[in-house]
């Protein structure tokens, strides 16, 4: 684990980590080069069952044994060979896994300005050794427990910060999903508790595309690659409908819809899905000669008044109904494979800016005669 640098305070995550699991009794290091004054303590300790207890003489092991031991405080000789006692509570201090231990420093002297120098480098205590067993006893007592409280609090304060990333990761989660299947201006009305959500607009396109020979060509490839296919195919429309600020309805088996117009109403949502509708067939070409394929796409579109709303209290769906809906689908079952087959509607707000073939009138199911035309292109500059 690599160490904050001097001067900067682990954070409480990062204390919690490097102590590992909770404490029980108290745990006491001493770090003095004296052998006798370890095997003193010792003594005055031996008799409290509460109270573990561990002696490093060598001060250039004592943060490694630190470590190892998990001490709830650490008792440390002010004077040492090879290191001054204010350096050492300074290392202390400044590694992850000992930075918020207390630490009582013993001297053979009591100066009050020795005290303070300790104190600003981060020492908790300070006793004269060797001190009274009852006066030790207590003051490890309160230290720890202390140390232990603090353990507790940044378990506390981790596992809450946890909680709190995980919810705000599952809500974000949840938005995306949300806005995968809605418009964003429709799921963030839907996020607000808005009750039903249903509008009327005047003046949309419909766009929907078919696979023509799909059912056929189903039945001879097993499901990986039917699915493989399909997401190859409608994720090139999605990018298209993306690019031309068109809202994606639905897919329904091998059908795809589109709308322009709605949520947000545009006044070129005609021109929006005609340059949709052309780069679908290209679109479509390409993933045709990757595959080796030799399926084509027929498209239909229809302009004209919708009703659009959210259905749905568990599973959400955005849709569309009304007698444009049902135009733009019969331009699409009575045009040709490879061709964007438009009614005169839409044909009448694209003329001046895309080139048509009239198709003159035909009989469109359930509507009667009607004047269609496949749609070429844009016109030349």
């Amino acid at each position: 684990m690599p160490e904050p640098a001097a001067g900067s305070p682990p954070s409480p995550a990062a204390v919690n980590q490097a102590v590992g699991p909770a404490i029980d009794g108290h745990r006491v290091l001493l770090v003095d080069d004296q052998p006798m004054i370890g095997e003193a303590v010792r003594r005055l300790l031996a008799d409290r069952s509460d109270i573990s207890y561990a002696f490093c003489r060598d001060a250039d092991k004592a943060l490694e044994t630190a470590e190892q031991f998990r001490p709830t405080v650490i008792l440390q000789d002010l004077v040492m060979p090879g290191i001054d006692g204010l350096d050492l509570v300074r290392q202390f201090r400044q590694r992850t896994a000992t930075a918020q231990i207390p630490v009582i420093v013993l001297s053979a002297t009591e100066e009050a300005a020795t005290k303070a120098e300790l104190l600003e480098a981060g020492a908790n205590d300070y006793l004269v050794k060797l001190p009274h067993q009852i006066e030790l006893i207590a003051r490890i007592r309160v230290h720890s427990e202390a140390y232990k409280r603090l353990l507790e609090r940044d378990a506390a304060f981790t596992a809450l910060e946890r909680s709190l990333a995980d919810l705000t990761r599952e809500r974000e989660k949840s938005e995306r999903l949300l806005r995968n299947i809605l418009p964003d201006t429709v799921a963030e009305r839907l996020k607000n508790n808005i009750g039903t959500i249903a509008e009327s607009f005047p003046s949309v396109s419909v766009l929907f595309a078919d696979l023509c020979g799909f059912t056929t060509f189903s039945q001879n490839v097993d499901a990986s690659q039917l699915v493989d296919l399909l997401d190859d195919i409608f994720s090139a429309f999605d990018h298209l409908a993306n690019a031309y600020g068109v809202e994606k309805i639905k897919t329904i088996g091998d059908a795809y819809m589109a709308v322009a117009g709605l949520p947000e109403p545009r006044e070129d949502h005609a021109e929006a899905v005609a340059g949709m509708g052309l780069g679908m067939l290209e679109a479509f070409r390409g993933v045709m000669r990757n595959r080796g394929l030799s399926m084509e796409v027929r498209i239909g579109i229809h302009s004209g008044p919708v009703v659009a709303g959210v259905i749905g209290k568990h599973k959400f769906s955005y849709d569309l109904w009304g007698d444009t809906v049902n135009t733009a689908s019969r331009m699409e079952s009575h045009g040709e494979p490879s061709r964007v087959h438009v009614s005169e509607a839409t044909q009448n707000l694209l003329k001046d800016r895309f080139r048509f073939a009239d198709r003159g009138e035909m009989a469109v199911k359930g509507k009667g005669l009607q004047r269609t035309f496949f749609l070429l292109g844009r016109t030349d500059p």
